[in-house]
């Protein structure tokens, strides 16, 4: 019986590669047909031969689907000697298949009936369920160690640039796309590609080239988003998304520091970024401000974070020799402390210092070394607006705060962070100054969050009380942990992702809330790590990747040892 079993099981087996292959090319072939009647729905899909944007998304799909059956099988062979491929070609039968039904649900929504999709919409479905199907049947085989995969030096470096260009002009093109629809097709379709390298094993080697080649990695990712606003054509919508995006992930970083690294709930943390913009705010040339002094911007961005890492003090001081639950309670109290504070400072309930709910409008733009912020200018052709320039300062502070971060991440300050957070009581034991090392992480995150602060007083021209509520140091506590605890790229991917789909999901606002507590229970369930999982944090979840994380080390060292 189980022989009889064994031998059915093989025979499902072998009709996996050719029923993929099949969908791959039925699903590829659907893209060059009309898949709408209607000429107006999803940037134009009722075009022969010539695909529309979105049907672009599910040709990739079909190609990479191609590429990786032929690695199982195939002329690409030996590459799947190093790739999971059979799990890449499911994760893209899966995802293509999801793509594609709402892709067909849409059309038929806004078309108004099943009626208008036109046959090149079935063939592509069609196509996408047997390649999710042949997909579920072909077997998974082992692969060699991802280490042991060395490629000339210039080869992996070239690597590296071609995925930094290729995330430049990914987010170009997801931040151009106006109709909410075609950018929620983008999103699934890219996130069907993320998941499909990283389930055949393509990060783990792009971590490997990242641990060898990690100057080359810091220095071009600095270009890309160096680079970035000279591919918005000048647009001011884009880059204000932009510049709140960098603004968040900086406060986010402060508050890693709290959380990833410290293991401290902070539920409060916005009202650190409050301080900042606050202090901002006074001292600025406005004419609602309440302080009659106008330091130059630098000594601002220093007061206000000496302001906010004070606060950071005083909270913290009486309250960390409490944790968890009680912590976090502490800290939500403290942060709405705050909001009513700076509510009631309008000289009629205390000083007239915030101007209360009506807060503090019309703070100017700022000028330093004599280069206007409000002003648009002109480079290598291309018009620069007032978004822009904030980008490229906040793009120095963001800089430094994760110079700031990394540094003490890998000192001794952070091992005993992680000690502490692992187990308070084994690390007071070993002799870490526990208060000590809480107190220093409460202050110093509140000290990098009131620098961002500074900054977005200037950049949203207005600071009010009602921009600092609690559900903001959730957004803020949401994005680290969907990126990933304690890690630098993760904290950047939950920011951008939390702060760009609210904004492009514009047209389903009242669900918004609900798809965000879907993607956080998702992302609890299949990858509690986060997104970009720390070495550290990964282990807890996935013992066997010890070995792979010890070998990344030593390859760490390695380089040390090197530049040293």
């Amino acid at each position: 019986m189980s022989d009889r079993l064994d031998s059915l099981r093989e025979r499902y087996q072998r009709l996996g590669w050719p029923l993929g292959l099949a969908g791959a090319i039925l699903l590829a072939a659907g893209t060059f047909l009309s898949w709408s009647y209607v000429a107006t729905i999803l940037g134009n899909l009722s075009v022969y031969v010539y695909p529309g944007s979105v049907q672009l998304f599910a040709l990739f799909l079909a190609l990479g689907a191609i590429a990786f059956l032929l690695m199982y099988r195939g002329p690409l062979h030996r590459l799947g000697d190093w790739f999971k491929s059979a799990l890449a070609v499911r994760t893209l039968g899966l995802g293509s298949a999801v793509f594609m039904t709402i892709v067909l649900l849409l059309i038929a929504i806004q078309s108004g009936g099943l009626i208008n999709i036109d046959p090149g919409g079935w063939v592509s479905w069609v196509g996408s369920l047997l390649l999710a199907a042949g997909g579920q049947l072909m077997q998974v085989r082992p692969i060699n160690d991802p280490i042991k995969a060395k490629l000339p030096g210039w080869v992996e470096i070239l690597v590296i640039v071609i995925l930094l260009a290729l995330a430049l002009f990914g987010s170009a093109f997801a931040l151009g796309q106006e109709d909410g629809s075609v950018f929620l097709l983008f999103f699934v379709a890219l996130g069907t590609a993320i998941w499909a390298l990283a389930s055949c094993g393509f990060f783990t080697w792009i971590g490997i080239l990242a641990a060898r080649h990690r100057r080359v990695l810091m220095l071009g990712a600095f270009v890309v988003a160096f680079l970035f606003p000279f591919t918005q054509g000048g647009s001011d919508a884009n880059m204000s998304i932009a510049t709140q995006v960098i603004i968040f992930a900086a406060t986010a970083m402060g508050l890693n520091i709290v959380v990833g690294l410290a293991g401290l709930l902070d539920l409060g943390y916005i009202a650190f970024l409050g301080a900042g913009a606050y202090t901002a705010a006074v001292l600025s040339d406005s004419a609602f401000a309440t302080v009659h002094w106008k330091p130059p911007f630098l000594l601002v961005v220093l007061i206000g974070a000496c302001v906010s890492a004070t606060l950071g003090l005083i909270i913290g001081t009486p309250t960390l020799r409490v944790s968890g639950d009680y912590l976090a309670i502490v800290t939500l109290a403290f942060g709405e402390i705050f909001r009513l504070t700076m509510g009631n400072l309008d000289g009629s309930n205390g000083p007239n210092l915030t101007r209360g709910p009506n807060g503090i409008p019309a703070i100017p733009d700022l000028v330093v070394f004599g280069w206007d912020f409000g002003e648009t200018h002109t480079v290598a052709g291309i018009p620069l607006g007032r978004f822009a320039n904030y980008y490229f300062l906040l793009l120095i502070f963001a800089a430094f705060v994760i110079t700031v971060f990394v540094r003490l991440n890998n000192s001794r300050i952070g091992r005993g962070w992680v000690a502490i957070r692992e187990d308070e009581k084994a690390a007071e034991a070993m002799g870490v100054n526990v208060f000590g090392l809480k107190l220093f992480a409460f202050s110093s995150g509140a000290f990098l969050a009131g620098m961002a602060g500074t900054v977005k007083a200037h950049q949203d021209v207005s600071v009010t009380p009602d921009q600092y509520v609690f559900l903001n140091s959730a957004f803020l506590l949401a994005a680290i942990v969907l990126g990933g605890m304690g890690t630098v790229a993760g904290v950047l991917i939950g920011s951008a992702i939390l702060q760009v789909l609210p904004e492009k999901l514009r047209f389903i606002s009242d669900y918004r809330l609900l798809i965000f507590g879907l993607l956080l229970v998702i992302m609890m369930r299949f990858r509690p790590e986060g997104i970009i999982a720390s070495q550290r944090r990964k282990l807890e979840f996935h013992e066997d990747d010890q070995e792979l994380a010890e070998r990344i080390e030593e390859i760490h060292l390695e380089e040390e040892e090197a530049t040293a």
